[in-house]
């Protein structure tokens, strides 16, 4: 195992996503869910033969994967002016199972924050009480923010129907990662931001965050940042 570890691509071509992340499924204790069960984080690199390989997020190749990065994305304050700008939500990927993550942050979205929620799940008919649409093209509008609970190989795909609808930012969720997903999306014109939750962002900037274990960056939490 550690020689084809060993072949891993370098920057540019490494995929990373948690476990089960299509469904929504990542590292849910990280969203403050009473019940949710431990899941163990790993990451998906992308070896040079084109198979991939999931291994602990807390390994040192896995660190060193993402010590190698090269695309950042927007910084914190960036990160403000999108939430703050916003006044629409789709999650791709939403799932109706209430111990995957993005059932948490549907759920906090609902009820912590102004914002339209839409959710897309072409396999669900109803999400926390709001109706659940097969793809972004059945929405209502076109969200100011398109969050999306999918594994990193998915990514290009979502980029590409984020900007056949018109939508102008792709919010890729925590513990998913593809660097080359998030240079196409700009490359489309679009907003990238990637492997950051929206209910952690969002609960930071705006004094909500009461979670031990997570810098938010102010002296108080419950400080709104103007």
């Amino acid at each position: 195992m550690s020689d084809t570890i060993s072949n891993a691509a370098g920057p540019g071509t490494v995929t990373e996503s948690a476990a089960g992340a299509q469904d929504g499924a990542v590292v849910t204790d990280l969203h403050g869910g009473p019940q949710a069960p431990a899941i163990a984080e790993t990451v998906t690199a992308t070896l040079s033969n084109g198979l991939t390989c999931d291994i602990p997020a807390s390994s040192p190749l896995a660190k060193r994967l993402k010590a190698a990065r090269t695309w950042h994305g927007p910084d914190a304050k960036q990160r403000l002016g999108i939430l703050r700008r916003a006044k629409s939500v789709a999650i791709v990927g939403a799932s109706p199972n209430p111990a995957r993550s993005s059932y948490f942050v549907g759920t906090y979205l609902l009820q912590s924050s102004d914002y339209r929620v839409y959710f897309v799940n072409p396999n669900a008919a109803e999400i926390l009480g709001q109706p659940a649409y097969p793809d972004l093209q059945s929405l209502p509008e076109v969200p100011d923010i398109v969050d999306v609970f999918r594994k990193g190989s998915d990514i290009p795909a979502v980029v590409d129907q984020v900007v056949e609808i018109g939508a102008p930012t792709i919010w890729v969720q925590l513990g998913i990662w593809n660097q080359d997903a998030a240079y196409y999306g700009e490359s489309k014109g679009l907003t990238v931001v990637m492997d950051r939750c929206i209910k952690i962002e969002h609960a930071r900037f705006h004094g909500g965050l009461h979670l031990m274990g997570f810098d938010t960056g102010q002296i108080s939490a419950r400080k709104t940042l103007r």
